[in-house]
């Protein structure tokens, strides 16, 4: 398997010793526990099991691997180069510590948070001894924030030197089990113009009630996807993340990162579905022919490599933009859509390709094919995101015809 070889002097020889002991670790640690029992009411991993595979990646020296010893991180290419091994294996980025919400939350808050936050939060997280969860999607029978931030109801108001945050979460990834929070809430402050807040807590708080944990498509991730109520919840002032009002700048700084890393770790997932599903087709035999032999499986598996190459250059190059310093949003939002979609055609066509066989449990291919339908949702909808690309592309048209 090659990956990011559109540039190779992009990726260190740092990076590249470390995708190498990735790869080897998830293939030869971490493949053999996806039939471990060890999983959750909705098939998720178990916080056991994921401690167990952490100690054995620790001892590999690949735990966290996208964030060098010295709290420095990858360059997003070189975090791609790493990452897409990792996913070689749905258990990986569980295993390997590079896995979402705490992915994209060790990263914000290594941009905004202050030393002594980074020092209470950050370092466990890093380490990989606590999970995290990003508390922002609100429940759409309240008429809270989903697709649409602005759309926000949790509140947030200041008593003394603590702010009281009251409201609704729903499908908050993690929230079960988790250590760390980041909570946001639009502020009920005249000084904050409206805007939101973020705030770090320490978990479970008392205040933070779990209403429900539902059975979700995707089973990949511990702790469920949680319905929460948040009542009269009290966060000391220096818990904030940045600034006063200025949470919906902060969400942009972990969005298009955390978008990516997942295009990252299920483009990974994929190349690993495929290699499956191409060595059934070239070992089983139906109607005197190898499978592979017959047009309509060969083209599926050729179509599946075409989309493989073209994901892995739209990763590259979101990544390099993202290398710029550049908030990415747009690149962010074309690649999600366009590695998404491809990869819901390739883990369906692994599925087509093995047959009766691919929609069992023998084998990752049905995980992966639930895992990527759920991707073209979270982290904002394929609709959403074109919806919000023709804004763009109407207001570029009226800037040409004005200028």
């Amino acid at each position: 398997m090659t990956v990011l070889q559109t540039n190779p002097s992009a990726i260190s020889d740092y990076a590249r010793d470390m995708g190498a002991r990735v790869e080897a670790f998830v293939r030869e640690v971490v493949v053999p526990y996806e039939k471990d029992p060890r999983r959750d009411h909705h098939g998720a991993p178990t916080d056991e099991l994921v401690m167990e595979m952490r100690e054995k990646a620790r001892a590999a020296g690949v735990l966290t691997p996208h964030i060098r010893d010295d709290g420095s991180h990858l360059t997003q290419r070189e975090t791609a180069y790493v990452l897409i091994k990792s996913g070689l294996s749905p258990l990986g980025p569980l295993a390997c510590n590079t896995f979402a919400p705490d992915e994209g939350n060790m990263y914000l808050i290594g941009h905004v948070g202050s030393p002594e936050l980074k020092e209470r939060f950050l370092d466990k997280l890093i380490d990989g001894t606590a999970r995290s969860a990003f508390f922002m999607t609100e429940p759409a029978d309240w008429g809270g924030a989903g697709s649409d931030p602005s759309m926000m109801k949790t509140t947030c108001r200041r008593d003394g030197n603590h702010w009281i945050v009251n409201g609704r979460k729903t499908f908050i990834t993690g929230a079960q089990g988790a250590k760390v929070g980041i909570v946001m809430a639009a502020s009920e402050e005249e000084d904050t113009k409206g805007g939101a807040c973020m705030f770090l807590v320490d978990l479970p708080d008392e205040a933070i009630r779990i209403d429900e944990i539902p059975n979700t498509i995707d089973s990949s991730m511990p702790g469920g996807h949680a319905t929460l109520t948040l009542d009269n919840l009290r966060i000391p002032a220096d818990q904030m993340l940045g600034q006063p009002g200025e949470g919906f700048k902060y969400a942009q700084v972990r969005l298009s990162p955390a978008r990516l890393s997942h295009c990252m770790r299920w483009l990974g997932a994929c190349i690993r579905a495929h290699e499956i599903a191409t060595d059934y087709a070239c070992r089983r035999e139906a109607f005197g022919k190898l499978l592979i032999d017959h047009e309509g499986v060969g083209f599926m598996l050729a179509q599946n490599k075409i989309l493989i190459e073209q994901s892995e250059l739209m990763i590259d190059w979101c990544a390099s933009v993202l290398d710029t310093g550049s908030l990415g949003t747009v690149e962010s939002s074309m690649t999600k859509v366009s590695v998404s979609e491809a990869m819901m055609t390739i883990a369906d066509n692994c599925v087509q390709v093995m047959g009766g066989t691919g929609v069992t449990d023998r084998t990752i291919v049905e995980q992966v094919f639930r895992e990527v339908r759920a991707f073209r949702i979270y982290d904002g909808p394929t609709e959403v995101h074109k919806w919000s690309l023709a804004k763009k592309i109407k207001r570029e048209w009226k800037q040409a015809q004005e200028a």
